[in-house]
């Protein structure tokens, strides 16, 4: 039911009212009620109001629990004769409960109770629900339920389940006059939520969910489906009063408040896009609607009549249906369980413009006219006759956001369309097996529950899914079903099943593979984390195994961890199964994409195509998927994959992935370090580049100035190895580690020479000469060539070597010169010559110099580097013509000074060249160089000298080249030449290595050290061979070694014997030996061929002997033997055969036994015999002995018989064979022996088992005979059988029945007491000492097993607890009967007495037992009666009451100074205890203890005298912790165990100050103090600050600067009580209460009192006085500034005079009365000192001589001037006026 109610705002005046009658007529089964509006909370007292109509058929109160939102107006509906079934279905998988009430849902005539607010929630469908998100007026959103914890639901027609509009105008004035103070709720509950509604903000809404959403707020009450039914008028005014409200207020704000409910569980759905101009239909089209749905037979809702139309206003522009089970608007469509078959019925007319459409509970089976619904916010489709698929026509539904189809027969979801709009889906109670369909991008609930889904293949997109529901699946017996959700939707998800995502289930899914999701929608098993990598892979490769190349297995597929800008890289591994197919090679293909976290919806990275990817900022958080596409050939196959985990953010630290050197390492040449840099996030920046230069052996150099990635090569690096490091840098200024990278040693370049050219004059007499530009290494000698062009043949003819200098002659006057420059390194390697030609010489210039001065050169140098083979020249200034072909010599000299040509020592010839190469010889000494000038026409002039700055310096010992010679064949011989550079060579030092593999650091070969030969020995072959020359200097300084490495590895030599012969004697018998010298590399297998020569010299091969050796036989004997062998090499190369000298002829042996032989098995009871091969000659009776040898060594002679029988004495022995051949006539030879293995025994085998008559604790020793070695440690099995047993029974005694059972397992058995009556068996495997078993044997005994006498041992007593004890004894002799108990009480002296009616195991102390021992008695009695002897235990301990124990101790206060601990025992609550506290405690002793802090030990001491339970905390307990131990003592003088309590470190009190108190005797002119108790820690910086106080005022005055506890009191204070204000502070900082003290009131001293009293009562008094004359305030007065002043003071006035003197009369300085502001004011520093201060302008200071005159002026002043005081002085004075 609803209540009729008017919306907040609306006008009740405005609304159309039905009469009151009309109401009457329409409920004749009703009762008359008063109709009002209640508030939420009045709930129960409207449905109490109601109770009459219900006739009580339900709860009062009770909750529809599939109701659903409703509007405030409850609308009552008759029951329908085509209802549906009575069970209320949801639409999310909940089942609505059927209906306990039959009585209600036969009423179709009662009237609306209108006016209350049911506690009853309104059923409606759950799409109709909106989300918690929208604006709530009056109350806050409450939090989100699960769908999951509902309640049954009451069952209702199909009418009922649509809510009605309800009416304004049959209701009476008294609604209209409160609906304006209803409060706007919603009153909500999901139609599978049962506990009670919801808090949800909600618009306007129609019973179901049809109506439109106006922007009204109204109070909806939930109207259950038990309510009575309504009369057809009623409808109709209810539906025409709806709609009318709904016009009036379509443009108004929408709100909406939600009830109180603690219960509301269910799914929050997404919101529906709604407008608030949500209309009806226009008037006419209604109208037209109207008609074609009464013609409508099909759908069978009413008869003709049952629709009509009426008009609410003039205008008729809304219509309504006066079946309020029709609710049709605009955008609205309702037709909940009205039967309707199909979509495209003539009468229902779907419209293009609806958005809300329900026809649920109807028999639709086909979606065929639902593509009409293009713009369809929200369908349900649930409980009808849809089997699926057949969705496609839902594709035109574009709008869509909420589909339900719950409850149908849909057994697939394949063809159902991508819907861009749909957020919440139910496909709940279906038939579903798998969740299949296409992805639906904005999917937020998806509700499957109660199907038959047993599977994830298949599971769609889901981006953006919260809540997921599967129960009452067959899925749910998947383990881990959530972690496996979770992985399949993502991070969006947040319920499932209804509740929050368990945290163990997170965890569980972030340790599956990121390809998880993937394979699980393709149907992959879900597993284990640990077996999920395994498993999806062999799952993936199972997929795509048939796509692959031919004869190749998939062996990984998987991505590194992909971080920000970092290198990630991707790892396909294809291995092919067949290694001799003959196919292209294979070529992957690689293609990167990136997708969301979910792996899916992946978008290709352009470019991105390497096996190597770099992730970009904005890859965070995201997934990597990389597809490998296979190439053989020219066929491509299909791709595999490989995805990544997550993108993670980089760590802004970069990172060189690669470090590289490309460009070739020769001199000149330019390399280029090249770094590929993961950047890991930060700003790329530029990196830190350096080369470093290694040279052999020694720790790499900085190059300067090579800080660039590019390095130009020079002839400094040959032979070193270049180091390129770089770190990289960050803009952000964030460094890398540094990386390096090194190259292989630099090689010089192949030398050349360029830019060749001839300077000089090409004239005759001129020197031309030759020069140009070195390039490869160091430059060596290189040659120089000078060729003289032949006129007649055009060719050159060689006139010069050696120098690149030349003097032009007469002879190539008109020719050309050709200067051929060959370039030559260090190392002595050629370059490719270079030939230039010169200008065709030119005839020389005749001049007559007969009469020029001869030539003349100054300024003579010696340019160069003064070192051992450097090239100096000589240059000088010729004058005096020209200059000709000059001569230089060379000399040395030991003297720094020349001394014309004394001493010089020539080094050269003179030569026209002025260039010169220092020799070795020059070293340590001055060169010398003699310049002769000479002309063109050879005039000479004079030499000049010049010598050199310093001696010649000498290299450091250094090889200009280093080679190796020879062949590099085992045998050969290798030569090392080089040479050396760098004074006198000392004793070089020369090694040769062998290498594995080139460049590694090689093995020396010591033999050959300090030789410049090696001849190559076998060891050698397959290796490289290096020499290293360190050169040394004579004085024994050592430069750099130099290492020259071999050309090749070494080659074995030719396969070859160098000699052969045979080794052994030749006697028949003799094995023969080969001796052979082999050469030629490792020795394979060498073919040997033996042959018999005779006597005529006929030689045959003798068959099967092949072998380096060969045993003579009978055959040979006669002739002779040769061997002859081919060499084969391990390579199987061969050499020449060579054929050995013969041996011979060959010669019978002595008679020997060659081979001798055991023939039979060497195990007990087996005979023996051998087999024995003679050699010899002719075989005669030859002799043998059989032997015994024992462990110990010791032989016994057995018999010299063919055959021995083994017995058991040979066991463990061996046996010896000695066999002694002999020759026909009769010679013997050396016996010879052999030696068996041990006997072994025979296998064991039990001949007898026999078991003796058997008793109770009687051990039972079986009779057993044994056979088959050495008895070991046999099975034995004792069973006891209820019954004899025979035959076969007995010997698969194993398979017997239960009668039979094992007993025992060791070879005797010692019946016990379940044996008694019995019969034991025995089993038993015989078995060797060595483990080996026989066939097993059964053997039963005659008679059962006898029982023993009844004994009983070991009685002894048990304390069970406390103060039970109980009786124990070991009873012995059949099974026991009703043996005898007893208890005794044995007393101090000894006396035992029976305890009577102690006859059972148990005993219960007494009050009587306490002090005594106990003792139990056992008198056994077996089964049948017979009574053995008594026993008693020992006594127990004396018995004692439990003693008093303290559960807790505890203390009460705090542990702060000045506070009491009081110590507090908590008593157990047992009984026990109660009653020994009660009867047996004696008292409670207490003792306090103080921590100590040892090191790091905390001890306790005891507190003297304190043994109460109480103990107030001191100042010295400040910092310590307090124990507190409490021990428990009884009547019988035990005490308990010492129970503790312990306080925390005791903390410092609040500062405060006791007993305050000021001491002083009263007067102004005595000293005050001020005294009290300190408590709260030590004592800091308390302050105390003195006042003054009048008597009967609270004013308080300050005394400024009076801080000390110290006072002295002075004349102002007279009348006033001294106040000291004392502030405790702790030495922490920490203030207490300040605390006061008074004085009374202080009194004049009776001296100055006495004085004061007389000059007041003079009334004018005079008092000398002195005067500063300088009144400077700064200045301090002095004796000698002070004059003499006379103070007259008077009842009207005050002056001060200046007296006269012999030159001047008296003055008055001051005067002035007393009024205001005149006071007298004194010095607290100077007691002689006061000021009268008659107004700001007249003021003196004045000095009187003691402390009592200035008193006695201040109180007589103030005495005079008492009429302007409030006080009188008089008064204070006590002065009567």
């Amino acid at each position: 039911m609803e209540d009729p109610v008017v919306q907040p705002g609306e006008d009740p005046k405005e609304k159309p009212q039905l009469p009151q009658k009309q109401v009457s007529a329409n409920s004749s089964e009703t009762e008359k009620k008063v109709v009002k509006v209640v508030k939420p909370g009045a709930a129960s007292k409207a449905s109490a109001a109601t109770s009459s109509v219900r006739k009580k058929v339900e709860p009062k109160g009770s909750l529809d629990s599939s109701s659903s939102v409703r509007k405030s107006t409850l609308t009552g509906s008759s029951q329908s004769s085509n209802s549906a079934p009575g069970a209320r279905r949801n639409s999310t998988g909940g089942l609505a409960e059927k209906s306990t009430v039959a009585s209600s849902a036969k009423q179709n005539n009662v009237s609306v109770v209108a006016g209350k607010k049911t506690a009853e929630t309104v059923r409606r469908s759950l799409p109709e629900l909106r989300r918690s998100s929208l604006p709530s007026v009056a109350s806050k959103p409450s939090n989100r339920s699960s769908v999951s914890e509902t309640r049954k639901s009451t069952p209702a027609s199909p009418l009922d389940r649509s809510l009605r509009r309800s009416t304004d105008s049959d209701v009476t004035k008294q609604v209209s006059a409160s609906r304006s103070s209803v409060k706007p709720s919603l009153s909500v509950s999901s139609p599978s939520s049962s506990s009670s509604s919801r808090r949800l903000p909600s618009t306007s809404l129609d019973s179901t969910g049809g109506s439109t959403i106006k922007k009204t707020v109204s109070k909806l009450s939930s109207p259950s489906p038990r309510s009575p039914r309504v009369s057809g008028g009623l409808r109709s005014a209810s539906l025409s009063s709806s709609l009318d409200r709904s016009s009036n207020l379509s443009g108004r704000r929408k709100a909406a408040t939600t009830p109180e409910s603690k219960d509301s569980k269910f799914i929050v759905l997404p919101q529906v896009e709604i407008k608030a101009g949500d209309d009806v239909i226009s008037g006419k089209c209604f109208c037209n609607l109207l008609k074609s749905y009464s013609r409508s037979r099909a759908l069978k809702l009413k008869t003709a009549g049952a629709l009509c139309l009426q008009a609410v206003d003039k205008n008729c522009e809304r219509f309504y249906a006066s079946d309020p089970d029709v609710c049709i608007s605009a955008r609205r469509l309702d037709l909940r369980g009205h039967r309707v078959r199909s979509l495209t019925a003539s009468g229902l007319n779907l419209s293009s413009n609806l958005e809300f459409v329900y026809l649920r509970d109807n028999l639709l089976s086909t979606l065929e006219g639902v593509e009409i619904l293009s713009r369809v916010k929200v369908l349900d489709l649930s409980f009808n006759d849809f089997k699926g698929p057949g969705f496609e026509p839902l594709e035109n539904c574009k709008a869509l956001q909420q589909l339900y189809l719950a409850g149908n027969q849909i057994t697939s979801l394949a063809s159902l369309p991508q819907l861009p709009n749909l957020e919440f889906l139910s496909v709940a109670q279906n038939k579903l097996k798998s969740l299949s369909m296409a992805s639906q991008p904005r999917l937020q609930v998806l509700a499957a529950s109660k199907n038959k889904i047993s599977t994830l293949k298949g599971f769609p997109h889901l981006p953006v899914l919260e809540h997921l529901r599967v129960e009452e699946n067959p899925i749910l017996k998947m383990s881990h079903l959530e972690a496996a959700s979770i992985l399949l939707v993502g991070p969006t998800l947040k319920k499932f099943n209804d509740r929050d995502l368990s945290r163990e289930e997170v965890a569980l899914a972030k340790r599956y593979p990121a390809h998880t999701s993937l394979c699980l929608r393709d149907g992959w098993e879900f597993c284990r984390p640990e077996q999920a990598k395994d498993s999806t892979f062999h799952f993936l490769v199972e997929q795509w195994k048939d796509h692959l190349p031919p004869d190749y297995l998939i062996k990984e597929a998987s991505v590194d961890q992909p971080s920000e800008e970092d290198a990630c890289r991707c790892h396909f591994t294809f291995v092919q199964e067949s290694t001799l197919s003959s196919d292209p090679q294979l070529v992957l293909r690689y293609q990167w994409f990136v997708g969301d976290r979910t792996p899916s919806n992946f978008t290709l990275i352009p470019d991105a195509t390497g096996e190597v990817y770099w992730p970009k900022h904005e890859n965070i958080d995201k997934v990597l998927k990389v597809e490998c596409t296979p190439i053989l050939g020219e066929v491509e196959y299909p791709p595999i994959f490989a995805i990544s985990s997550q993108v993670s953010r980089g760590s802004r630290i970069p990172k060189v992935v690669t470090l590289d050197v490309h460009g070739e390492l020769v001199e000149g040449n330019i390399i280029k370090g090249h770094a590929v840099v993961a950047w890991c996030g930060g700003t790329p920046g530029k990196g830190v580049a350096s080369w470093l230069r290694r040279k052999w052996n020694s720790s790499p150099v900085v190059i300067t100035g090579a800080e660039d990635e590019e390095y130009l090569l020079t002839i400094d690096d040959i032979d070193s190895s270049l180091v390129f490091m770089y770190t990289p840098v960050t803009e952000e200024g964030a460094k890398g580690e540094p990386q390096y990278k090194y190259t292989d040693f630099v090689k010089a370049a192949p030398p050349c020479v360029s830019n060749v050219q001839i300077t000089g004059d090409a004239i005759e007499e001129c020197t031309i000469k030759g020069v140009g530009d070195y390039f490869g290494g160091r430059e060596g000698p290189s040659k120089f060539k000078w060729l003289r062009e032949n006129l007649d043949t055009g060719d050159f003819m060689l006139v010069s070597t050696g120098t690149s200098e030349y003097n032009l002659s007469k002879e190539d006057v008109g020719r050309r010169l050709a200067f051929v420059y060959i370039p030559i390194n260090f190392e002595g390697h050629e370059g490719e010559s270079v030939t230039v030609l010169s200008q065709v010489v030119k005839q020389g210039i005749r001049i007559d110099l007969s009469n020029i001065s001869p030539p003349k050169v100054t300024n003579v140098k010696i340019i160069g580097d003064l070192r051992e083979n450097s090239k100096v020249t000589v240059s000088g200034i010729v004058t005096g013509g020209t200059e000709g072909s000059s001569r230089v010599q060379w000399f040395k000299t030991s003297s720094s000074t020349l001394d014309g040509e004394k001493g010089l020592e020539a080094l050269s010839t003179s030569k026209i060249a002025k260039a010169f190469r220092i020799p070795l010889g020059a070293v340590g000494y001055y060169i010398v160089a003699k310049f002769t000038p000479m002309t063109p026409d050879g005039e000479c002039g004079e030499p000049a000298f010049v010598i050199s700055e310093r001696a010649v310096e000498t290299l450091p010992p250094s090889l200009n080249f280093l080679s190796i010679t020879g062949d590099y064949t085992e045998g050969g011989i290798l030569t090392a030449s080089y040479g050396y550079v760098g004074g006198h060579e000392g004793k070089s030092i020369y090694n040769w290595y062998l290498h594995e593999i080139e460049n590694d650091s090689g093995n020396l070969i010591p033999e050959v050290s300090g030789i410049l030969q090696y001849r190559i020995t076998k060891g050698a072959i397959g290796k490289f061979i290096s020499f290293q020359c360190t050169p040394v200097r004579d004085d024994g300084i050592i430069g750099d070694p130099r290492t020259c490495f071999g050309q090749e590895r070494v080659r074995p030599g030719s396969p070859r014997l160098l000699s052969l012969q045979i080794v052994g004697n030749g006697i028949e018998g003799t094995t023969l030996s080969v001796d052979k010298k082999y050469w030629g590399g490792e020795e394979g297998e060498s073919i040997f061929r033996w042959f018999q020569t005779s006597s005529d010299g006929t030689q045959s091969e003798i068959n099967g002997a092949s072998t380096s050796s060969y045993t003579l036989s009978i055959g040979d004997i006669g002739l002779f033997i040769s061997v002859s062998c081919e060499p084969v090499r391990s390579d199987w190369a061969r050499g020449p055969i060579f054929l050995s000298e013969q041996i011979g002829p060959i010669v019978p042996g002595p008679p020997t036994c060659r081979s001798l032989e055991f023939v039979g098995s060497m195990i007990e009871g087996q005979q023996l015999s051998f087999i024995a091969s003679y050699c010899g000659g002719e075989r005669g009776p030859c002799f043998h002995e059989w032997l015994r040898v024992k462990s110990n060594g010791v032989k016994e002679k057995l018999s010299s018989h063919e055959f021995l029988d083994l017995t058991l004495d040979d066991v463990g022995t061996c046996i010896e064979l000695v066999y002694t051949p002999i020759r026909e006539d009769g010679t013997k030879g050396y016996p010879k022996s052999i030696l068996s293995d041990v006997i072994a025994p025979a296998d064991p085998l039990g001949m007898e088992l026999v078991i003796p008559d058997c008793c109770e604790q009687e051990e039972v020793v079986p009779q057993k005979t044994y056979f088959g070695g050495q008895e070991g440690v046999g099975e034995y099995i004792w069973y006891r059988a209820k019954s004899k047993l025979d035959g076969t029974a007995l010997m698969e005694i194993f398979d017997a029945s239960e009668d039979v059972v094992i007993c025992g397992k060791t070879l005797t058995y010692t019946p016990l007491l379940e044996d008694v009556g019995t019969y034991l068996a025995l089993y038993w495997l015989p078995t060797r000492s060595d483990g080996s078993c026989g066939k097993p044997l059964v053997a039963i005994c005659d008679s059962p097993v006898a029982a023993a006498l009844p004994v009983v041992s070991n009685v002894h007593v048990v304390e069970v607890s406390s103060g039970i004890y109980s009786g124990e004894g070991e009873y012995f002799g059949g099974y026991e009967g009703l043996s005898l108990f007893s208890w005794y009480r044995e007393t101090n002296d000894g006396t035992i007495t029976l305890i009577n009616g102690a006859t059972s195991r148990t005993y219960e102390v007494t009050d009587d037992d306490y002090n005594c021992r106990l003792l139990f008695g056992y008198t056994p009695v077996r089964s049948d009666s017979v009574v053995g002897e008594l026993r008693l235990s020992e006594p127990t301990k004396i018995i004692l009451p439990e003693l008093p124990q303290v559960e807790v101790l505890a203390l009460t206060g705090k542990p702060i100074e000045g506070d009491v601990l009081t110590a507090v025992e908590v008593i157990p609550k047992s009984e026990t205890q109660l009653s020994v506290w009660n009867k047996y405690k004696k008292d409670v002793r207490y003792q306090w203890f103080y921590s100590l802090e040892v090191g790091d030990m905390k001890t306790f001491e005891p507190l003297p005298a304190q043994h109460s339970c109480s103990y107030k905390l001191r100042f010295e307990d400040i910092g310590r912790c307090l124990r507190c131990e409490c021990i428990v003592t009884d009547v019988f003088g035990r005490s308990s165990e010492p129970v503790y309590a312990e306080t925390e470190p005791i903390q410092p009190g609040i500062p405060r100050i006791d007993k305050l108190e000021i001491e002083g005797r009263g007067f102004h002119t005595n000293l005050y103090a001020i005294r009290g108790s300190y408590s709260g820690g030590t004592e800091g910086k308390s302050r105390i600050q003195w006042l003054r106080s009048m008597v009967g005022s609270p004013d308080l005055i300050s005394i400024p600067g009076e801080v000390e506890r110290m006072y002295e009191s002075n004349v102002d204070d007279v009348g006033y009580r001294l106040v000291a204000v004392y502030t405790p502070v702790r030495e922490d900082g920490v203030e207490g209460q300040p605390v006061s003290a008074s004085t009374d009131p202080i009194a004049v001293e009776p001296d100055v009192l006495k004085e004061v009293k007389q000059k007041l009562d003079l009334g004018s008094v005079k008092f000398e006085a002195l005067c500063d004359k300088d009144r400077s305030p700064k200045k301090l007065p002095v004796v000698s500034s002070l004059e003499r002043r006379i103070l007259e003071v008077n009842k009207k006035r005050v002056k001060v005079v200046k007296p006269g003197s012999k030159t001047s009369f008296p003055t008055t300085e001051v005067r002035g009365t007393y009024t205001p502001p005149f006071h007298v004011e004194l010095f607290r520093n100077d007691q002689h000192r006061l000021k009268i201060v008659v107004d700001s302008e007249n003021e003196v200071d004045l000095f009187v001589q003691t402390r009592h005159l200035r008193d006695v002026v201040v109180l007589v002043i103030r005495g005079l001037a008492q009429r302007f005081n409030s006080t009188s002085l008089n008064t204070l004075l006590k002065i009567e006026t």
